[in-house]
């Protein structure tokens, strides 16, 4: 049985027993995950935000990881991020729990202790499903639930292995828990979206059913509760099964149009449109962010002049749509088909950019620019590349789009070139730091959209 932990937080500065025992494990410990953004700055401080000891045997974190600053062109790295853990505490390990295992406490209160990730401990997620099932704080933490939607018990947990930037828990093949693991203060709009939605009765998106948040350092969202497709496959899986098979994707592409068109026009109604687009803004923090990429990775230099040049053409065209709320991460991830339907999921936005951004009215031309991209990633993971089929899939998804939005993606040419640039570069981007094998998928469109007019 695990051993019980009482730890008392203090205010302000954190809360020092914990650290002295955990800081060294995790200093050694956070950078190895697939979620921590600072892989490429060591981390120089570790401070514990907040602790609280949800049940006996299992802690929860808030914990402020430190980088030096590295200045760059568009502006300077954040200094370091907020991170949620759910950390499990036992004298002796069962060898189930041996790959959650990040170290054994040799200091401060928890000496002696075996200390793991607790997602991956079956009691611990089954005892934190209870929490949410029965609304009710902890500490800082407030656990809410849909009372329109109750959430049996007794359901037994899994730990999704997919390469994410959040942890996930499926919960009986019925419900899933996203925990978000950078947190940043405010509502994440992966609730805030979905809850939004579900009010407007678009069942393109599963509603929240129960959530999570703190208080405290600040207010902040720590995970989200909704209903889970079982049968589901997410639109990658399908593309490159398609692809292995020489089978045509573009009815598959068209009805995703339609349904991404469809989300647009609910979250146009959800979340009022905030009039025209600023092209001449959002050109120049284009601009900025690929400088502040070239910097990073100096192959994306020799075409920065090209690159510009899509984003000075922004600048000059018409304003396309109105800018409204989007999804802001679109790609073959993040959309499901159960049946012949499509859903789409994980409104959270990309996590390297600050929430109150995420949360601004953009273009959808966005969203479509990352669809179009993700096509083109899925025809370039069998050898030889299929151009043609990437061609045809976007022309199916833009039609499909068209079809119920009453507005053709194709015919807002600058603005689309624009966005899908700007997705390229963040694509590069993120590449070189997490998936270098990957970098040739971007660097390959950068080239294009970097000479090529169209």
């Amino acid at each position: 049985m695990p051993k019980t932990i009482t730890v008392r937080p203090r205010t302000a500065a954190g809360v020092d027993g914990p650290l002295a025992s955990l800081g060294g494990l995790l200093r050694q410990w956070l950078p190895r995950q697939r979620w921590f953004a600072g892989k490429d700055r060591p981390v120089t401080d570790l401070s514990v935000l907040s602790v609280t000891e949800l049940f006996p045997g299992c802690l929860h974190l808030l914990v402020h990881a430190s980088h030096a600053p590295v200045p760059a062109p568009g502006g300077t790295a954040p200094p370091g991020d907020c991170y949620q853990l759910l950390l499990g505490l036992r004298e002796r390990l069962a060898p189930r729990l041996e790959r959650a295992f990040i170290g054994r406490a040799t200091t401060g209160p928890l000496t002696g202790l075996a200390v793991y990730d607790a997602l991956y401990d079956p009691r611990a997620a089954s005892l934190l499903l209870e929490r949410l099932r029965r609304p009710g704080t902890a500490g800082p933490l407030r656990f809410e639930a849909d009372p329109g939607a109750p959430v049996p018990g007794g359901l037994p947990p899994r730990l999704l292995d997919a390469e994410q930037s959040n942890s996930s828990l499926v919960y009986g093949d019925a419900y899933i828990l996203k925990l978000f693991r950078r947190i940043q203060p405010g509502v994440n709009p992966d609730l805030e979206v979905s809850a939004a939605l579900a009010a407007q009765g678009c069942t393109r998106v599963p509603a929240p059913v129960a959530w999570f948040t703190t208080t405290a350092p600040r207010p902040a969202t720590l995970g989200v509760l909704q209903p889970f497709l079982p049968d589901a496959s997410d639109g990658w899986t399908l593309a490159l099964a398609a692809l292995a098979a020489g089978d045509d994707f573009t009815a598959e592409a068209r009805a995703l149009g339609r349904a991404m068109a469809e989300v647009h026009l609910a979250l146009a109604e959800a979340f009022p449109p905030a009039g025209p687009g600023e092209n001449g803004r959002t050109a120049e923090e284009m601009r900025a962010r690929l400088d502040a990429a070239a910097h990073a990775v100096p192959g994306l230099k020799p075409f920065v002049p090209g690159l510009r040049a899509a984003f000075g053409a922004l600048a000059t065209c018409d304003t396309g749509p109105p800018a409204q709320r989007i999804h802001g991460d679109l790609h073959l991830g993040q959309v499901l088909r159960a049946g012949r339907d499509w859903f789409v999921i994980d409104f959270e936005g990309e996590p390297s950019r600050p929430l109150t951004e995420r949360r601004a009215p953009q273009s959808p031309v966005r969203d479509v620019a990352g669809m179009l991209r993700s096509f083109d990633y899925a025809a370039r993971q069998r050898r030889p590349w299929r151009p043609e089929w990437a061609r045809r899939c976007r022309e199916a998804f833009c039609a499909g789009y068209a079809a119920r939005a009453g507005w053709d993606p194709r015919k807002k040419h600058a603005l689309l070139r624009a966005h899908e640039t700007d997705r390229a570069v963040y694509e590069v981007l993120y590449e070189a730091r997490h998936r270098p094998d990957w970098l040739p998928v971007p660097m390959a469109a950068i080239e294009r959209l970097a000479v090529w007019g169209g």
